[in-house]
Parts: structure tokens; C-alpha cells; sequence
């Protein structure tokens, strides 16, 4: 397997970011997964030792690259063009159709995994309808409507603030669940070199614009979609009847599979049950490209 960090480019724009390449072709189809992780996050937050997505790709190899969002990474200046939701869709939509074409893989198509603001710009890409092979979108960490003390903690920071930098420890109280639910001698230290600061443009965008758009792109998303979102969810309202609302707004994909995730907080990943969470994306991947 190839482990290396990559540069991707997008309208013009270079993003960096990471990725695992199988070093010989397989037999049957496979997904390539393209990882899009969310705000105050870095693409390293989809490969932290011990609860690695890509990792675990690799370990049944899929292709699968993490791509850093406008405004990290190498394009951190990008942060003072105030990137949106839908500025982000249409950069990695560009970003992605460079890696379908230029980076070596066999794969049958792509399946976006999208975290937290990361999974609001996958439903964005979606509803593009893009013109390379997109099989389904696998969300989590996201929801109709922020709470308000997320949305109220955004809009205080000032206007001319182009990046946001959140102490770590302030975001392990927002992030995990309750003790019980990690493994206190990795977590959260380990994930603290996923942390990176965060364009204000897109943690205000989630909160104040993201309501307004959803239903719309949502109902333009003609792929699978998979679902989770964590029972001790801090920044949106989360129960099964909220769930359940949300994957309904997805009217016209042909198939929704759509779960309260237990045990965990809004950063699954980095919980006990993050090894089992994942297993799910990478196997609805592998259903995507059945479904073919």
C-alpha cells in the first residue's frame, strides 16, 4: 500500500492532504472514499494512529484520500476569501474530478464520507450532481439545525477574524461523550493533532445559512445515503424522531439507511465503538459499487 500526503487542486486552488493507494489492482469493483472532514478539524482528523479511517481502508483495499478543506492546510491563507458551504461544494467538486482522473486507482466510482461540516458540504457536492461517478454519500455529525448555543458561540467571534483557533480542550467538551465511551489513555490526547483552526466564514455558514439550504440540496441528492448520528450529540439536537426527520428531507435518493448511533459523541471516530462505526461507512461503500 502507498501511505503518502498528497497536493489536490481545485479551481485553481491547491489543497492538501492524504491518502492510501493499493499497490495492485483488485479482482472485484471497489469504491474510491473520499474522506471530508468537518470544522476545527484537519484531514489528519480521518488518520489518527489506533482509529484511522484510512488505515482501516487500506487494511481492505479501498483507495481512499482525506482531502484538507479550503482555508487548511496549505490553502489556510484561502480563509480570508470567507469560504460557504456551497464554496467549498463547488472547490472539492473541481478538486475531486483532478483526483479521479490523474491519480492512479480501478476503482467503479467515488463515495464521499463526510464529518460534522464536512458531511453539509458532502450533501452540497451531491446535489451538484457532479460529472465523475459519485455512488453515495455516508454522513454523520450533522443535522437540520444547529443548537443555539453553537450558532450563538460563532457569531460572537469578530467579522475580521478570518481563522478561528479553538484550545483542544475546549473542543473534548463539545466532541466526546461521556468517560465511559473512550479509551482515557488515547483519547482525547490523540486527537488534538487533528485540531486546526477553522475559517470563521464556515462555522458561521453551518449555523446561520446551512437551515435555510438543506431541505433544498438535500432533495437534490439522487445517491445512497448513509446516516449516523451520535446519541450524545452536543451541537445538534439528536433522537431518533430528529433522525428520522432529516433523512426524510432526502426525498429523491433511491436508497436512505439512517441510525441514532450509540455510545458516542459528535467525533465517533475517536470513541470505543469508532472501529465498528467505521466498518459500517467502508461496507456501505462496498454496497454502493454492488449496486451499480
Amino acid at each position: 500500500m502507498c501511505k503518502q500526503e498528497y497536493v489536490f487542486r481545485g479551481l485553481g486552488i491547491s489543497l492538501s492532504g492524504r491518502g492510501r493507494v493499493p499497490e495492485t489492482e483488485s479482482m472485484e469493483p471497489l469504491p474510491l472514499i473520499v474522506a471530508i472532514h468537518g470544522g476545527t478539524y484537519s484531514s489528519r482528523y480521518f488518520d489518527v494512529p489506533g482509529h484511522s479511517l484510512l488505515d482501516r481502508a487500506q487494511a481492505q483495499g479501498l483507495p481512499i484520500f482525506a482531502i484538507d478543506r479550503p482555508g487548511y492546510g496549505i490553502s489556510a491563507p484561502y480563509a480570508a476569501h470567507a469560504p460557504s458551504i456551497l464554496d467549498n461544494a463547488e472547490i472539492l467538486d473541481s478538486a475531486i474530478q483532478d483526483l479521479w482522473h490523474n491519480y492512479p486507482h480501478n476503482a467503479s466510482g467515488i463515495v464521499l464520507i463526510g464529518h460534522s461540516i464536512g458531511a453539509a458540504i458532502s450533501i452540497a457536492i451531491a446535489a451538484r450532481q457532479p460529472s465523475w461517478p459519485l455512488l453515495g454519500i455516508a454522513l454523520s455529525g450533522v443535522g437540520l439545525d444547529p443548537v443555539s448555543a453553537s450558532k450563538d458561540k460563532w457569531n460572537s467571534v469578530p467579522a475580521q477574524q478570518a481563522l478561528v483557533s479553538v484550545p483542544p480542550e475546549a473542543m473534548d467538551g463539545f466532541f466526546f461523550g461521556p468517560p465511559a465511551t473512550y479509551d482515557h489513555a488515547v483519547m482525547p490526547q490523540a486527537s488534538h493533532a487533528a485540531c486546526s483552526p477553522a475559517p470563521r466564514s464556515e462555522l458561521v455558514d453551518i449555523g446561520m445559512h446551512w437551515p435555510k439550504q438543506v431541505y433544498r440540496l438535500a432533495a437534490q441528492v439522487k445517491v445512497p445515503v448513509h446516516y449516523r448520528q451520535p446519541e450524545f450529540e452536543q451541537l445538534w439536537p439528536v433522537d431518533e424522531a430528529t433522525v428520522q426527520r432529516f433523512a426524510q428531507a432526502f426525498v429523491n435518493c433511491p436508497a436512505m439507511d439512517a441510525a441514532l448511533f450509540r455510545d458516542a459523541g459528535h467525533c465517533i471516530d475517536f470513541h470505543r465503538m469508532g472501529e465498528a462505526f467505521q466498518f459500517q461507512q467502508l461496507a456501505f461503500a462496498r454496497r454502493c459499487v454492488a449496486s451499480v
